[in-house]
């Protein structure tokens, strides 16, 4: 055989094998019975634009779900993941907790108004002066943050910012002390440091302690090879204890006393639940709408509860490319879920379409906020004027962006509820 021969041979079984990677068509289809119910509804109500949407029986259901797992733990509703007043209070009387974790100082101001009742935590270290402008804006009413509300500080020197604080407003202020157990995202780390401050705290006439926080979202992530998830998670309860026992030989009398230990988030909480003697509170929100992000098997028995929709604009044959047409061509050749186009009302958004099935996101061309191109397979199912149903990634910025979010139940609105304000 010519050499020439046996070298357009090779060519020829390297181009058919390269061929043969393409990718594969995705399953198609229209909306299922579950989207297409919610479909309806939107026609109904004649909402053409892009509409964020709460299923209250799956999040009943995931509810329940984490209660199982809470153990001998209290439950603290991590606001910042459900960002909707209505919602909020809605978790609240189903699990039947007071508690919040607040990340946003105007979700603060709005939270102490909508919820006199609540005990709250803030979930990250604010900066001084969004404290002092959250004691500015506060409105006068039954909520008392002397008593119901811990600043969180994770150094010594946020710590001195907050005792000038407390001094100058003539205020008391709880302060709970956000520890490294591994998340190494700040915090402190060294059981010596945690003694300082507790030694300022008690001098302070205006401070008191209120308790401590580790947060370990890490441990959920740990590559699932030669138990290095087993191990993180024994380092995180080895790290927190040591902590406690500084507390402990600091001040003897914080045994006793009514004191938080918060720990986990929505990935990590089933890990406490038969730990005993180290966190006495858990926190968590995702869990209650698993965004994509939280597809993880910790939540294997959660449902998905949040979704938005957005109407179709529209619909092209194949696949055209501004510029240079051929290479659209080119990867409708390449990728058979090229074969239909369709623009949707806004995008870009931390989300991936789910319904119908077999749409995917076009790199090439590019994202848009304003007319979000997808394209699919012949086989999907789609016109002008259907909708596109995603599932963010996450929830708590993505909840932000659609206005008053539907709050549903069995394929019925039960409530409209507007979102949390980004300003007070």
């Amino acid at each position: 055989m010519k050499r020439r021969h046996v070298l357009l041979g090779t060519l020829g079984l390297g181009a058919a094998g390269v061929w043969m990677k393409r990718p594969q068509t995705l399953p198609g289809g229209g909306h299922s019975d579950y989207f297409r119910g919610l479909s309806a509804l939107l026609h109904g109500e004649k909402l053409a634009r892009p509409t964020m949407i709460v299923d209250l029986d799956r999040v009943d259901h995931n509810i329940a779900e984490l209660q199982k797992h809470l153990g001998d733990k209290a439950y603290r509703v991590v606001a910042k993941s459900i960002p909707v007043p209505g919602l909020i209070d809605y978790v609240m009387q189903q699990s039947g907790s007071n508690r919040l974790m607040v990340f946003h100082q105007p979700f603060l101001n709005q939270i102490a108004i909508d919820n006199p009742g609540a005990d709250l935590l803030l979930g990250k270290p604010m900066p001084v002066t969004a404290a002092a402008r959250f004691y500015e804006q506060l409105q006068p009413g039954v909520f008392n943050p002397e008593t119901q509300l811990q600043w969180l500080v994770d150094s010594p020197q946020r710590l001195a910012q907050y005792a000038e604080l407390a001094s100058g407003l003539q205020t008391a202020m709880r302060i709970n002390v956000e520890i490294d157990v591994g998340l190494h995202r700040g915090g402190l780390t060294d059981p010596a440091e945690l003694v300082g401050m507790l030694r300022v705290i008690e001098k302070h006439p205006q401070l008191s302690f209120a308790g401590l926080m580790g947060y370990d979202p890490h441990v959920a992530h740990a590559p699932p090879v030669l138990g290095l998830a087993e191990r993180e998670f024994g380092k995180v309860q080895s790290r927190y204890r040591a902590m406690l026992d500084a507390l402990y030989s600091t001040l003897p009398a914080a045994r006793d006393a009514d004191l938080v230990f918060n720990a986990a988030g929505s990935p990590t909480f089933r890990n406490w639940t038969h730990v005993h003697g180290i966190a006495n509170e858990v926190a968590a929100g995702s869990a209650l709408v698993k965004a994509l992000d939280f597809d993880i098997p910790n939540l294997d028995t959660h449902q998905p509860a949040l979704f938005f929709a957005t109407p179709v604009l529209k619909k092209q044959p194949g696949m055209a490319m501004p510029i240079v047409a051929q290479i659209g061509a080119a990867q409708q050749l390449w990728d058979p879920n090229r074969e239909q186009t369709f623009f949707v009302y806004g995008g870009y958004w931390k989300a991936r379409p789910v319904s119908p099935p077999g749409l995917v996101t076009n790199a090439v061309y590019g994202h848009s906020t304003n007319q979000e191109m997808l394209n699919g397979s012949a086989a999907v199912e789609l016109d002008v004027d259907d909708y596109v149903f995603y599932r963010p990634t996450q929830s708590e910025f993505v909840m932000l962006q659609f206005g008053d979010v539907l709050a549903v139940r069995q394929g019925r609105i039960e409530a409209v509820w507007p979102v949390l304000p980004q300003v007070a």
